[in-house]
């Protein structure tokens, strides 16, 4: 815009000298120098939308036969920003902060997290009173990083992205909630409002390490975390790893 305003400027300048020596005697007219091409700069815009959010589904690899497990959910939301390639903006890295967290259900399992024992004990309660709906929640406070593509910067907006990564983050609580105990036959004992939690990090890693993926166009995007660091700690249970698959909302 500056280089513009100069131009025109100039070009004002000059029209105004020469409409002065038009009342005066001609001499030989010299030929007005030709306008430099500037080359055109890739204008990148950046949305003011820096939040990512993710939700979808989470799953145990390798999970003992004793955790009758129910499928499972998480919903993460972080604070980011992206910083764009000075040799490339197609490429950016980008890094932020937020809280992650998995969700674990379990079908007629009980699992009691704050046990004595040297081993996290998953109870299976067929035949026998039990909680109608029951799950594991870890929160976790998080910081991810991600190696950014965007097919068209310009136009992120309407453009194909990939971004591959990582996230580290650190346990702030996990409990188990149980909803409507119920008698073996599924009748409910205490009323179907009933609520029981139990908080416990004593079994579980407090350090989270995860591989990310994502594939999108615009502002969504299917993404995939593999949880290298098991869920619980060592020898207190088989290795637990949690695969999330989900999708995500950016404005990045």
């Amino acid at each position: 815009m500056k280089k513009i305003f100069i131009i025109l400027i100039s070009i004002a300048f000059v029209n105004a000298i020469n409409a002065q020596d038009a009342t005066k005697p001609q001499k030989e007219k010299k030929e007005p120098a030709k306008a430099t091409t500037v080359p055109r700069k890739l204008s990148v815009s950046h949305p003011s939308d820096h939040f990512l959010i993710q939700f979808g589904s989470d799953s145990w690899v390798s999970k003992p036969d004793s955790a009758k497990t129910n499928g499972g959910r998480h919903f993460n939301f972080y604070i980011m920003t992206d910083k764009p390639f000075k040799t490339n903006p197609k490429f950016s890295v980008a890094y932020g902060l937020g809280i992650g967290s998995s969700n674990i259900y379990f079908d007629k399992t009980f699992v009691d997290i704050t046990s004595k024992s040297t081993r996290l004990p998953f109870t299976n309660q067929d035949g026998a009173n039990h909680f109608k709906k029951f799950k594991l929640t870890e929160i976790f406070l998080e910081l991810p990083v991600e190696l950014r593509y965007t097919l068209n910067p310009e136009n992120s907006g309407k453009s194909w992205k990939f971004a591959v990564g990582a996230k580290v983050g650190t346990l702030l609580k996990a409990y188990t909630k149980g909803k409507d105990w119920q008698d073996k036959s599924g009748a409910t004992i205490y009323g179907t409002n009933y609520i029981s939690k139990e908080y416990s990090k004593n079994f579980f890693n407090t350090t989270r390490l995860s591989f990310t993926g994502r594939v999108g166009y615009g502002n969504f995007s299917l993404s995939g975390a593999y949880t290298v660091t098991p869920a619980l700690k060592t020898g207190f249970s088989p290795e637990l790893n949690t695969l999330s698959i989900g999708l995500t909302i950016s404005g990045l």
